[in-house]
C-alpha cells in the first residue's frame, strides 16, 4: 500500500453569466488519427474552440472535468450492416452505455469533434466517428484507489511508486471500472481501476491518495502437489520398509554376564523360562545318575577282584610274611 500526492495548478472558479452546466454531443476520434500520441499517456481530451467560449460564460470549477457517455449511433449500426463487429459494438453501446470522466488539454479540435485517448474510447466502446456526450462535472477529491494490473510483471518494475507518481500526474480523475494505460520502458501497461473512495468517480488533483493493488489478472495460485493414493498391498510394503528404516533404540546394559565357574548368573537364571530350567535340571539329574552307575560298576569289579584275591590267598600254599615250619 502506498500514498501518492497528485499535484496540479488549480484555477479559481469563474463566475460568469448563463447556466452552470455544460453539455454537448460530439463525434469522437482517437489521438492517433489527430497525430497527438502524447494524449495516450493521460486522460485529457481536445475540444473545439466553441466549447471554450461556451464554458467561459458558465460557472465552472477548475480544473475543468467532464463526464463522457457513449450515445446510441444509428448510423454506425445501419451504415455498417456488413460489419458484424460494428453491429455488435453498436448494440452493446445502446443496451449498456458506459460512463467515464476526463480533463481537457486544449481547445484546438475541429468543430463538432472531440479527440480522446484510444484506451478511453475502448472503455466507452466507441469507434472513430461515434457520438459521445460531453458534460461538465464536479468531482470530490479521492482518498483511496485500488488498482489491478493485467500483467504480474508490472509489479516487478523497479521503484514502482516513482513510476506511478510520474504517470498519474497526467491524469485529473479516475472512474471505477476504467482501464488506464501506464507507459513504462516503451511499453503500455494496462491497469484496471477496481475501487475508489469516497465515490465511484473522483478527482486526483491536489490530493493525497492511498493506492492499493489487487492481484494481477494473470496471477495463478501455486498448485499443491497431489499425493498418489497407494493400494493396501503397497501400503503394507511401505510400512515394512518404514519399519526396516527405523533406527534401533539405544538400550544400555542389555547383555548377559557369565560366572567364572561356568554356572548361570542370577539375572540369566531369572530370565530363563521354567521349561528351560526343568530341562536343565533333568539333564543334570541324568548326568548324575550316569555318574553313579559308572562309579558302581567300577567299584563292583574292584570288589570282585578283592574277593577273588582273598579266595586265592586262602587256597594258596605260599603265605608271605610268615616263617616256614620245619617238620621233623
Amino acid at each position: 500500500m502506498m500514498f501518492f500526492g497528485f499535484g496540479g495548478r488549480r484555477r479559481p472558479a469563474y463566475h460568469g453569466g448563463g447556466g452552470s452546466r455544460f453539455e454537448h454531443t460530439y463525434r469522437c476520434y482517437p489521438a492517433s488519427s489527430a497525430a497527438r500520441p502524447h494524449l495516450e499517456t493521460g486522460d485529457k481530451v481536445l475540444l473545439p474552440a466553441s466549447a471554450l467560449h461556451r464554458l467561459a460564460s458558465l460557472r465552472i470549477d477548475y480544473p475543468m472535468q467532464f463526464e463522457l457517455r457513449g450515445c446510441s449511433n444509428a448510423n454506425a449500426a445501419s451504415g455498417d450492416a456488413n460489419d458484424a463487429t460494428g453491429g455488435a459494438t453498436a448494440a452493446a453501446q445502446a443496451s449498456d452505455p458506459r460512463t467515464s470522466h476526463c480533463g481537457v488539454l486544449e481547445f484546438v479540435a475541429d468543430e463538432g469533434t472531440v479527440v480522446m485517448p484510444g484506451w478511453m474510447m475502448e472503455n466507452l466502446r466507441l469507434r472513430a466517428g461515434d457520438a459521445v456526450r460531453v458534460r461538465s462535472a464536479s468531482l470530490p477529491k479521492g482518498t483511496y484507489v485500488k488498482l489491478r494490473p493485467h500483467a504480474a510483471a508490472f509489479l516487478d518494475v523497479s521503484n514502482l511508486k516513482a513510476v506511478l507518481e510520474k504517470t498519474l500526474r497526467a491524469f485529473s480523475c479516475f472512474t471505477t471500472g476504467d482501464t488506464i494505460a501506464v507507459a513504462y520502458n516503451n511499453r503500455s501497461n494496462r491497469v484496471d481501476i477496481v475501487e475508489m473512495r469516497p465515490a465511484t468517480a473522483v478527482s486526483i488533483v491536489d490530493t493525497d491518495c492511498e493506492v492499493d493493488f489487487a492481484p494481477p489478472l494473470d496471477y495463478r495460485e501455486p498448485e499443491k502437489p497431489q499425493q498418489p493414493t497407494a493400494s493396501p498391498s503397497e501400503a503394507g510394503d511401505d510400512d515394512a520398509v518404514a519399519k526396516d528404516d527405523e533406527t534401533p533404540e539405544f538400550r544400555p546394559f542389555t547383555g548377559s554376564g557369565k560366572r567364572l565357574d561356568g554356572n548361570a548368573s542370577e539375572l540369566q537364571a531369572a530370565s530363563e523360562a521354567p521349561s528351560t530350567i526343568a530341562a536343565r535340571s533333568a539333564a543334570h539329574s541324568d548326568s548324575n545318575g550316569r555318574g553313579k552307575k559308572q562309579q558302581t560298576s567300577s567299584v563292583a569289579p574292584a570288589a570282585s577282584g578283592a574277593s577273588s584275591s582273598s579266595a586265592r590267598q586262602k587256597t594258596g600254599k605260599l603265605v608271605f610274611g610268615s616263617r616256614p615250619r620245619l617238620d621233623a
